[in-house]
């Protein structure tokens, strides 16, 4: 992961898509937070699920289809969207493939 320090980053080039998978790749993993990178082919997503931890999402390129506490929200390249702590929801890139990168602050309180 020490790759990605202390050089430019043009994340759309940082990930490729895969026919009907999700990738992912670590950037930054550290005990406060990580920085993932994420590709999803159309037709594929992460499934419901929550998290003890606020999320950021950027989307970097196309756009993502959001369900947050059962509402539908798309993100939109150059768009980011916040993910509460302990609220269900999955990301799903339903019209086309996208590339978002998770943003994951770990706190105590």
């Amino acid at each position: 992961m020490d790759e990605f320090k202390s050089r430019p980053l043009n994340l759309k080039d940082e990930i490729s898509y895969a026919d009907g998978a999700v990738i992912s790749k670590i950037l930054l993993k550290k005990e406060a937070g990580n920085l993932t990178l994420f590709s999803f082919d159309k037709g594929q997503g992460l499934s419901e699920h929550t998290s003890p931890f606020d999320a950021v999402v950027q989307v970097v390129e196309g756009e993502g289809a959001f369900i947050i506490d059962g509402e539908l929200k798309t993100v939109k390249e150059g768009e980011m969207i916040i993910m509460p702590a302990n609220i269900p929801h999955d990301v799903q890139a339903a019209e086309q493939p996208f590339k978002m990168l998770l943003i994951m602050i770990r706190s105590g309180k």
